[in-house]
């Protein structure tokens, strides 16, 4: 079974299920959304500032002589004191002092979230490996089940052979036959359970083993 294993190999299996498995994406994306986070937060120091207008129109009151009725010279008034535009700024205090423990934060989660993702990649390593042994020990399994049975059944053509020149009893016959039964019943449980390795390898890599080159 060590002379089986390839190291080269393996390696290429760990590559493909970090750039495949579905769950190691999730951990990506994570990191990726937690640094764009510190963009966001770094880059929103003017939320603390509110600046508004109003534009006030001219609006003037016209002062006439109550005797006569007649509009006295001099007399248009304005009743707002400024007229046009007039700008204004607000600052919340309270977002500005909120502003650098928010920046600080984004930046936890992030490392927190590279952390998480570091872990997970020692994890899906070490389950990729114990795939991969698994899978060779079972290929291995299945190579000895597939040359016993066909040494057996060789043995077997002999004995019924014999048996059919009565040169061998009627027991050996029998029990050559059984032998032949019971290790072509372990060849099949050999192909599952290679089959079944097969298939929880290639899960974690997200394609089929024939495929990772």
């Amino acid at each position: 079974m060590m002379g089986e294993i390839s190291l080269v190999y393996l390696e290429k299996l760990i590559a493909t299920a970090k750039e495949n498995y579905p769950r190691m994406k999730n951990f990506n994306d994570q990191v990726a959304r937690a640094k764009l986070d510190i963009g966001r937060q770094s880059v929103s120091w003017l939320d603390f500032f509110n600046l508004s207008y109003v534009k006030q129109p001219q609006n003037n009151i016209t002062v006439t002589n109550p005797i006569t009725g007649a509009p006295e010279s001099g007399s248009t008034l304005s009743p707002v004191l400024l007229n046009g535009f007039q700008f204004g700024v607000g600052v919340n205090i309270g977002t500005l002092f909120q502003k650098p423990y928010n920046v600080k934060q984004s930046r936890i989660d992030y490392r927190i979230a590279q952390t998480n993702r570091e872990e997970y990649i020692l994890t899906l390593e070490s389950e990729v490996k114990r795939r991969y042994y698994q899978y060779i020990q079972s290929l291995e399994v299945l190579r000895i089940q597939t040359k016993g049975l066909v040494d057996i059944q060789n043995s077997f053509r002999d004995v019924r052979a014999k048996y059919e020149k009565g040169a061998a009893t009627f027991s050996e016959y029998n029990s050559a036959m059984t032998t032949v039964s019971a290790q072509a019943q372990g060849k099949i449980a050999a192909e599952a359970a290679f089959l079944t390795a097969k298939v929880a390898l290639e899960e974690m890599l997200g394609k089929r083993l024939e495929e990772v080159k």
